[in-house]
């Protein structure tokens, strides 16, 4: 099986990349293996714009699988910090229509259909179920341009799109694989809260170990 990993930052997945051997590094990619199975890692950047390019431009050497994994700010304290998420579905938050005081998605709007291809109901669902790892969570997820850190803020956006965390670049990679069929899944470990923002209360090291750990094991089984 030929792995795609993407994630934002060299460091999100520095304890995997430690475990392998880097064959080659070319610009922001570097080509693994370990032992019989190789693996390459896309560092993306943060953000939407520069995933959904990098993931574009790679994924065009036939990849089987994409995985996407980082950190993460969690919405509920039903998750403790540190723990490894499996996220099934993703929305664009902040890509919309200010009307007055009320922001409107795109679909609300009325300038994207809330079903058009790949979206389902505005949603993007992850359909290919065999990939979902059984011993994680399954969470909903909002992409962000701006990590939320005020209460207002965070108050509308758990309102408006109910979700249990958000990402950075989540949402590309679902769409991007979506528009192009090809299996993927995307594994978060909390770092924080989302709350008015306060890095004293995040634990990215943890969140990071953890993730790491969840990764390597699934890398391992699903290429046995």
């Amino acid at each position: 099986m030929k792995i795609l990993l993407i994630s934002a930052t060299q460091k999100e997945v520095e304890p995997l990349l430690k475990k392998m051997v880097v064959k080659e590094k070319s610009l922001n990619i570097f080509k693994c293996k370990y032992n019989d199975f190789f693996i390459d890692v896309l560092i993306s950047g943060v953000g939407i714009l520069s995933t959904a390019y990098y993931l574009t431009k790679f994924i065009k050497r036939d990849y089987d699988l994409v995985i996407n994994a980082g950190i993460c700010g969690s919405f509920s304290h039903n998750f403790e910090i540190g723990q490894v998420l499996n996220v099934v579905s993703e929305q664009f938050s902040d890509i919309g229509v200010e009307d007055s005081n009320n922001f409107l998605t795109v679909f609300e709007a009325g300038l994207i259909d809330y079903n058009e291809n790949p979206f389902v109901n505005g949603v993007l669902v992850n359909d290919f179920k065999h990939i979902q790892i059984n011993d994680l969570e399954k969470v909903t997820a909002v992409t962000v341009n701006i990590v939320h850190g005020n209460k207002e803020s965070i108050s509308q956006v758990k309102q408006k799109f109910n979700p249990d965390i958000e990402t950075m670049e989540g949402a590309a990679v679902f769409f991007v694989c979506l528009a192009e069929n090809l299996p993927f899944v995307e594994i978060r470990a909390v770092s924080n809260y989302v709350e008015e923002r306060n890095k004293g209360n995040w634990n990215i090291p943890l969140a990071v170990n953890n993730l790491n750990k969840m990764l390597f094991d699934f890398i391992k089984n699903i290429n046995q």
